[in-house]
């Protein structure tokens, strides 16, 4: 019996030369991407390299680029797999012009580049900014933690590094005078052993380690001797001794933990319990596009408002955006009395700030309702920001924030899979996060459908 199908020839060669333009719809995130750094200035990517012809030819930074923002819009941060997709998929292989890179070209190009990277966010904002879509009447400010590559279990104190690298210098004076006395004093074995370069490093972190242990020791002892000097300054300009506890002179006594995989990161709690990383914060637009980046070690957010906003008006200024926010939400994460007072400076957004969780805040709009009259001229910071929550407009702009800024973070997380760090150190993650905030708002601009260069084809058309 014959049936109707179509043929499945694999050995059927091409007869023509195949087009790439064949292989995707016109409209494909590859094809965007592509335009999208078309527009780019990327003159900095090639100062590096060579034009005299002397050597092998390398990759286009352009085409590498590409790669790597699209990489990221796909949730694909490891080299090893970007590799293997420019071999097996389809979207990548058009990106990439049909050609493949392997992992150790495109992990080197991201370390050689990752601060010409890191500089692609203030291109793209300015994209999004001339398709009409950083709105900034209002932004909101939230933070999450994202685990780091390391582990909790990694955590030492500093006794216990101490003992560790003792050990490791221990190991390294024994394993010198075993070769001493086969080799020679004034010789050397033709061969190194394996193990040698994995234990420089790891004594090398183990020494990093415990130098923050004692650096933080260092910074608390000099903090307590201020407080007791300031008390004994006070006390001898007043006359009079003050009165409460006295506090005590602290020599520098060593606590706490320091990781060995990566002594940058800290200890942070999360609603899962803790984990090993570090402190994203954001600042997003109302159309959820990320106008400010940061990365912290602190736990805490209430020291990041000032900065983040700070960070926001130099990126906008880099943009060349002249608008600024008129409100800036943030929650209780943030809140402190110098917060409310001044965090955002002279001719900055009115500050929103929850004082409570959200939930608590809800149940007493219900106990008191909604404020009326004129402000008491009496009320702490802490009193007026709960009256400005709890009237009418200010409800109305603090529910803005759960729409605003924590989608973006369900985004990052979920669908470009950024829940935890691929390299290690405060430096290497705050580049990371900068190409997860760039493609975040490069997908943004391509679902819109309103990117500059594709409307000004369109009119061409």
């Amino acid at each position: 019996m014959a049936y109707n199908l179509l043929p499945c020839d694999r050995e059927q060669g091409y007869l023509m030369p195949a087009s790439l333009r064949d292989w995707l719809e016109e409209d494909h995130l590859s094809w965007f991407i592509i335009d999208a750094v078309s527009q780019m200035d990327l003159r900095e990517f090639y100062a590096g390299y060579r034009s005299d012809r002397w050597g092998a030819a390398a990759y286009d930074p352009a085409m590498m680029t590409a790669v790597l923002l699209y990489a990221y819009c796909q949730g694909m941060r490891s080299s090893r797999r970007i590799a293997q997709a420019l071999e097996e998929n389809v979207g990548f292989r058009v990106v990439a012009a049909n050609q493949q890179p392997d992992f150790r070209t495109v992990c080197r190009f991201r370390a050689e580049h990752e601060k010409r990277l890191e500089r692609l966010f203030v291109q793209v904002l300015k994209m999004c900014r001339e398709a009409g879509l950083v709105k900034l009447g209002l932004v909101a400010l939230d933070g999450s933690k994202v685990a780091a590559n390391a582990s909790l279990a990694a955590n030492r104190s500093h006794d216990a590094l101490e003992e560790e690298v003792g050990k490791i210098l221990a190991e390294a004076r024994r394993v010198d005078e075993q070769e001493d006395a086969t080799l020679g004093a004034e010789r050397r074995g033709d061969e190194i052993p394996g193990d040698l370069g994995r234990r420089t490093e790891r004594l090398k972190r183990l020494q990093e380690a415990k130098a923050r242990l004692e650096r933080e020791a260092e910074e608390v002892a000099k903090l307590a001797q201020q407080r007791v000097e300031r008390r004994k300054a006070e006390e001898v300009t007043t006359g009079k001794r003050k009165r409460g506890r006295k506090p005590r002179e602290v020599l520098p006594a060593v606590v706490g933990k320091a990781n060995t995989t990566d002594p940058d990161s800290r200890i942070m709690k999360t609603r899962q319990g803790y984990v090993q990383g570090y402190n994203v914060q954001a600042v997003v637009s109302q159309d959820q596009i990320i106008v400010a980046v940061g990365v912290t070690q602190e736990a805490n957010d209430v020291q990041q408002l000032k900065p983040m906003l700070d960070t926001m008006e130099r990126t906008l200024e880099a943009a060349g955006i002249e608008e600024r926010p008129e409100t800036a939400l943030a929650d209780a994460g943030y809140w402190s009395e110098a917060n409310a007072t001044g965090g955002s400076g002279p001719g900055g957004p009115q500050l929103l700030i929850a004082t409570t969780k959200d939930w608590k805040q809800r149940k007493l709009l219900r106990q008191q309702g909604c404020p009326r009259g004129r402000i008491p001229r009496d009320l702490s910071p802490r009193d007026r920001m709960e009256r400005k929550l709890l009237t009418r407009r200010g409800r109305a702009l603090y529910k803005m924030r759960g729409i605003v800024v924590e989608p973006v973070y369900g985004q990052v997380k979920e669908g470009q899979g950024f829940r935890r760090f691929m390299r290690r150190g405060l430096d290497a993650a705050s580049y990371e996060t900068s190409l997860v905030a760039t493609s975040h708002n490069l997908l943004k601009l391509w679902r819109s459908g309103k990117a500059p260069w594709a409307l000004a084809a369109a009119r061409w058309n």
